[in-house]
């Protein structure tokens, strides 16, 4: 097989997005560490759990929306109950699978944190961009994204990709 090497221009394109996504992501993690204590993935959790239905979800769905593994969430997961922000629930289906609760505590700092959040993703990356840019943007990163879930849907062993395993649902009717 031969290498398909980058042309300069994607070699600029590459290095340029390799440098802008760790420099935004250093400046949130910054961010969220002087005004909430915590790193974004943490931040992330209390995002997602707090735009949920009950503000719970189940362990393995919350891993596969943030794309980790369940031991990285269980990690996570155990320092946030350990800070009160976030209690496990026994799933009522399917006593392998657990849920993660936000707690009201959990709540109340992620509604203290959110505005510099905001402000911090709108300074650092979109006030930087035109309102066509941040289409494109969007564009862009859809794409990418699609192609990625398509290849990995494709290959075999799907369930290979810890944050695609599934189990069964926790409430809801009962199978017939």
């Amino acid at each position: 097989m031969t290498t398909r090497w980058l042309t300069p221009e994607e070699q600029r394109a590459w290095r340029a997005y390799i440098a802008a996504s760790r420099l935004l992501e250093d400046a949130i993690d910054r961010q969220l560490q002087q005004e909430g204590g915590m790193p974004h993935l943490f931040y992330s959790v209390l995002a997602n759990l707090s735009e949920s239905p009950d503000r719970r979800l189940r362990m393995t769905d919350l891993a596969e929306t943030l794309k980790i593994t369940r031991s990285r969430l269980t990690y996570v997961v155990t320092r946030l109950e350990r800070d009160g922000l976030v209690r496990r629930e026994e799933c009522d289906r399917d006593k392998r699978s657990s849920l993660a609760v936000l707690t009201d505590e959990g709540t109340a700092v992620l509604e203290r944190t959110a505005p510099g959040h905001v402000e911090t993703v709108r300074s650092t990356l979109f006030d930087r961009l035109t309102p066509e840019q941040v289409g494109q943007l969007e564009e862009i990163c859809t794409g990418i994204a699609r192609g990625l879930q398509r290849r990995d849907e494709k290959r075999e062993g799907t369930q290979d990709v810890p944050w695609r395993r599934r189990s069964s649902p926790c409430s809801g009717p009962t199978p017939e």
